[in-house]
């Protein structure tokens, strides 16, 4: 299953504004972009198991980690990779799952949520 770009792009929105109002503060400064698929110097630097498929990515310095003894690059940035968010889905329906969970499981990332706390609320 395959959407148009301006399609995939709207669930991303859709995605972000389906979180509570009281995060958006914390949002202000997180660039969200959709691109096709990671290029393979960002995979290399990743370090990732041969064979994974990275479906998002957050770019940054998590909330929980900020100072201003130690203030980080701005923006932070998440990237969602449209062509492997469909290689894993059949149908809109799942497409649409799918874009949420990894929005809100890079968004985690943002708050400083790690794997297994993201894994426990069902969103990786």
């Amino acid at each position: 299953m395959r959407l148009t770009d301006d399609e995939f792009g709207e669930l991303v929105d859709e995605a972000l504004a389906s979180m509570p109002g009281e995060f958006a503060p914390y949002m202000e400064n997180v660039v969200v972009e959709v691109r096709p698929r990671p290029d393979q110097a960002m995979l290399k630097s990743l370090r990732l198991p041969r064979g994974s498929l990275l479906l998002g990515l957050y770019s940054g310095v998590p909330l929980t980690r900020k100072s201003v003894r130690a203030p980080s690059e701005m923006p932070e940035r998440i990237i969602i990779f449209k062509d492997n968010v469909e290689s894993v889905c059949r149908t809109r329906r799942q497409i649409v799952r799918q874009v949420r969970k990894t929005v809100l499981h890079e968004v985690g990332h943002h708050f400083g949520m790690g794997e297994e706390q993201l894994r426990k609320l069902g969103y990786a």
